[in-house]
């Protein structure tokens, strides 16, 4: 009956909301500009398309920054599939590897749905009255009034005319939205049911996600108007994530082990190839941000590159520092710190800028790791809290200090004579740190109440791979 109740409502929350738009918004489709008539008709599609010519923009596409954009949407979906899978996976106790894996691919499956059928209007659409600058409207729901000729609204900041597909835009978005939720998975890893997981995440990006995405990044978020600075995700999607795990960790409680048993991960060459996949990724992830290929890509891509080895080896500093060796595992804690702290920052800061924020990003996340875990008693199993929500609010200070108008006209911040952005900055950080979890805990106890969240002991024990999927990761052959 749990299972049932499950299905219905993550389709109830995918579709029904969604639904009445047609009725609503018949009339707003947008068609493309009119295409000639075709000579003859036809029923192989190679030739037909060639007697009809395809409809173009008002203003042609961008070949160069349209390429670039398809490029960087896959690459950051590799970030979550496989990349974030691998380093969550390798991180935890080899009987649940397969289920922590799966929280990254099924949220991979669960968003990419409800992206086109809601998340993307609530994100990035616009609404009318009091409430267009907290959260969108139904007008582009199933992608409504959208076609594959019409141009992004959200343009290259520094050159608007590169114009690229809205369709193009659409997908990057979405695998923004794919792996903030991912990343909270961190934090309640090795004991959650999955059929309770899957309708959290779905509301959880419905609620929290798109409505955060669309302060900060829509044409119409308060935040955004307000001057607050995130060019890739800082506050939207690691503070957002890492708060939320936070929440989650806390109501969940501990795992069921021993006091100050401490968990080693079961496959360390699975956490450096997850930590070298979400690498190459966020190159797609921060330079992808300014819609264009140009300038403003290079430069990000280069302070992404700077700021995550910067981490890397500040965090294999403060192993030699504390226990006399570095190591691999921490080495790749470090370079993911220093992403999630230069992502917020990328497209407002220079190579400076980018030293800096590297280093203090894995002296304060490896603080929080090894010193404020550990006080506080939370278990947050592979520091979720700790790397990301840290880490991002770092980077929004960090933005906040070191922007540059030499990066992008106009904008500077503290170092360079404009204290006020700093007011920006902490409004952003504690508008998403309040949101994000008083949010989260509601949805957590609902879903909770609703259908069950928390794994029973004896499933705990025996592990998530084989009481939530049936399955073993390694087998023994005789």
């Amino acid at each position: 009956m749990k299972r049932f109740a499950t299905l219905l409502i993550l389709f109830l929350v995918l579709f029904a909301s969604g639904g009445m738009v047609f009725a609503q918004n018949a009339t707003t489709t947008t068609a493309a500009p009119a295409a000639s008539a075709p000579a003859a008709a036809s029923t192989n599609a190679w030739t037909a398309s060639a007697a009809v010519p395809a409809p173009a923009p008002a203003q042609p596409f961008d070949t160069g920054a349209t390429a670039w954009m398809i490029v960087a949407s896959a690459i950051v979906l590799m970030m979550t599939i496989p990349g974030l899978a691998f380093y969550y996976g390798g991180l935890v106790r080899r009987k649940n590897v397969l289920s922590t894996m799966m929280h990254s691919f099924g949220i991979a499956a669960i968003v990419s749905v409800q992206w086109v059928v809601i998340g993307y209007s609530l994100a990035f659409g616009h609404s009318d009255g009091p409430l267009s600058p907290f959260i969108g409207g139904f007008k582009w729901a199933f992608l409504n009034g959208i076609g594959p000729y019409d141009p992004s609204p959200y343009v290259d900041p520094v050159a608007a005319t590169h114009l690229v597909p809205h369709y193009i835009y659409i997908m990057f978005q979405a695998m923004f939205a794919i792996i903030t939720p991912a990343l909270i998975s961190g934090a309640f890893a090795e004991r959650i049911k999955f059929g309770g997981f899957a309708l959290f995440i779905t509301l959880w990006a419905t609620i929290v996600y798109d409505p955060v995405a669309h302060w900060v990044w829509s044409a119409d978020g308060w935040l955004g108007k307000l001057g607050a600075l995130d060019f890739a995700g800082g506050t939207v999607v690691h503070m957002n994530s890492g708060v939320a795990g936070l929440a989650c960790a806390l109501l969940l409680g501990r795992r069921r082990m021993p006091e100050g048993t401490s968990t080693p991960p079961h496959n360390v060459p699975f956490v450096i190839l997850g930590a070298a996949l979400l690498w190459v990724g966020w190159f797609g992830f921060n330079a992808g941000s300014g819609v264009g290929a140009d300038g403003l890509a290079a430069s990000a891509f280069l302070v992404t590159n700077t700021a995550t080895a910067m981490a890397a080896l500040t965090w294999m500093f403060m192993d030699v520092l504390f226990h006399g060796k570095p190591t691999t595992v921490g080495a790749a804690t470090g370079a993911v710190a220093g992403l999630v702290a230069i992502t917020p920052a990328s497209g407002f800061v220079n190579v400076a800028g980018s030293l800096v924020i590297g280093i203090v990003v894995s002296v304060v996340c490896y603080l929080a790791v090894a010193l404020l875990k550990p006080a506080a008693k939370y278990d947050d199993a592979l520091d979720a809290f700790g790397v990301h929500a840290i880490g991002g609010a770092w980077g929004a200070i960090g933005t906040g200090l070191f922007a540059t108008a030499m990066i992008q006209p106009g904008i500077n911040g503290l170092i360079y004579g404009n204290p006020r952005q700093m007011l920006f900055q902490f409004a952003d950080i504690g508008a998403v740190l309040v949101y994000s979890f008083v949010v989260t805990t509601i949805l957590f106890k609902l879903v909770d109440w609703l259908v069950g969240i928390k794994v029973t002991p004896r499933e705990e024990n025996i592990g998530l791979d084989l009481t939530q999927h049936d399955e073993k990761a390694y087998t023994v052959i005789d």
